[in-house]
């Protein structure tokens, strides 16, 4: 069959000219490169959490107060993240990866050295405003350097970051413990080689940018739904972000509490085990994304936010070795989603990669944080354990994506 340049437009996912055919080689170093330094970012950031029972010691902190450090942590990066998509979306900034992985750095630092409860809170800022910097703009680079598999592309950038994540706390059990809070800063190291990095990624965006066309640059953005229906299907991906995110910020935040309390286990061994739910969960990201391309993502967010209740109602009534087999689980299938949820995004709101891609890194960060202290405050009040039970429940919060519009039917009945 054949097509008219004159008449036919652009795919409305294609955000930038790609590069030539010659360079495929070269695009996938590009993806590769971003998720080793996702994978850098997301492990200097997991400190924080890995080093609370630390840091509730030496500092003498409460459940809220430690709460509080996830709260100025996540919501600093949640509120930043939509604008600086946004502003990128309009105002390329090639070099922008770099800029947040310096924040990054002066946050680990600040963390190493800080002598007070409030100077910990500072740093939490700074670290949050690397990552706000860092993940709307490396989604950009991913979808980019996709060849058209986004949802692949999207679960190899995460795959990077969830793995950092659940190398974070087994590092800190290994370097932070027994240094205390300087051994914080050998992870500087990470931070600096991120930079190094992310300046020749910043080197192709620059030439990417550079060989933009006018077509490339006036892209049509109109979705193939009605407002009031993209409206509502958003509506619901906050809802199930919220119930994936507040689960999981009671695992990352609150886990090795709840080790220590029911099984009476050690710090490290706690550590341990959390490090087994994050490596559960880098492996269920890194699927999440080509299943969703094969199947489509609305099936993916099914299975991975309702079919992970069985586990999530078991696990606050297993014994320690079902617990580790459960939190497994839990881990791998409720991580799938993310990438599903980002693709499925993108896809309704066609043009603006940045703004997506901040609004549910953001909603990410922000609903761990309000979750983070949250259930801080209800430990408090009550017991690590009830937190589980509560939790437990969030998943069923998945029925709401039958409400969601199938996106490949709609347009197969709109180019027919």
């Amino acid at each position: 069959m054949a097509h008219s340049t004159a008449t036919s437009p652009l795919p409305a996912t294609i955000q930038a000219p790609g590069p030539a055919p010659a360079a495929a080689t070269a695009v996938f170093r590009i993806l590769a490169a971003v998720s080793v330094c996702h994978m850098l970012n997301d492990m200097v950031q997991s400190l924080l959490p890995s080093i609370y029972p630390i840091l509730k010691s030496s500092f003498h902190l409460n459940f809220s107060q430690v709460g509080m450090l996830s709260l100025t942590y996540q919501i600093v990066a949640s509120l930043l993240q939509p604008f600086i998509g946004l502003y990128t979306d309009r105002r390329p900034m090639p070099y922008a990866l770099t800029v947040g992985m310096c924040f990054t750095l002066i946050g680990i630092a600040m963390l190493a050295v800080a002598p007070t409860f409030g100077l910990l809170l500072c740093a939490a800022a700074v670290i949050g405003a690397g990552s706000a910097i860092f993940h709307p703009e490396s989604s950009r680079i991913a979808r980019l350097a996709s060849g058209g598999q986004h949802g692949f592309a999207q679960s190899f950038f995460q795959v990077g970051g969830n793995t950092g994540s659940a190398v974070g706390p087994l590092l800190a059990a290994f370097i932070v413990l027994p240094l205390g809070q300087r051994g914080v800063a050998w992870f500087s190291i990470a931070a600096a080689a991120g930079i190094i990095i992310l300046y020749r990624v910043g080197r192709w965006r620059s030439h990417h940018l550079a060989r933009a066309t006018p077509a490339h640059l006036s892209l049509d953005r109109r979705t193939a739904l009605p407002r009031r229906t993209v409206v509502r299907a958003f509506a619901v991906l906050v809802a199930l972000v919220f119930s994936k995110y507040f689960y999981i910020s009671s695992m990352v935040g609150y886990f090795t509490f709840y080790l220590i309390s029911r099984f009476h286990v050690s710090v490290r061994s706690s550590q341990l085990h959390l490090f087994v739910f994050l490596g559960a969960a880098a492996a269920g990201t890194f699927f999440g994304g080509p299943i969703g391309d094969r199947i489509g993502p609305k099936y993916v967010i099914w299975a991975s936010i309702l079919g992970v209740l069985p586990f999530t109602l078991l696990l606050p009534y297993a014994n320690l070795f079902w617990t580790g087999i459960l939190s497994g689980v839990i881990g791998f299938v409720i991580a799938s989603a993310f990438s599903a949820i980002v693709v499925y995004a993108q896809e309704l709101m066609p043009g603006r990669v940045g703004l997506v891609s901040g609004i549910f890194f953001g909603l990410a960060f922000g609903m761990g944080g309000i979750g983070a202290a949250v259930l801080g405050r209800i430990a408090d009040m009550t017991s690590i354990v009830f937190v589980y039970r509560i939790c437990a429940w969030l998943p069923a919060i998945g029925l709401l994506t039958g409400l969601l519009p199938d996106l490949d039917r709609n347009l197969d009945r709109q180019h027919s």
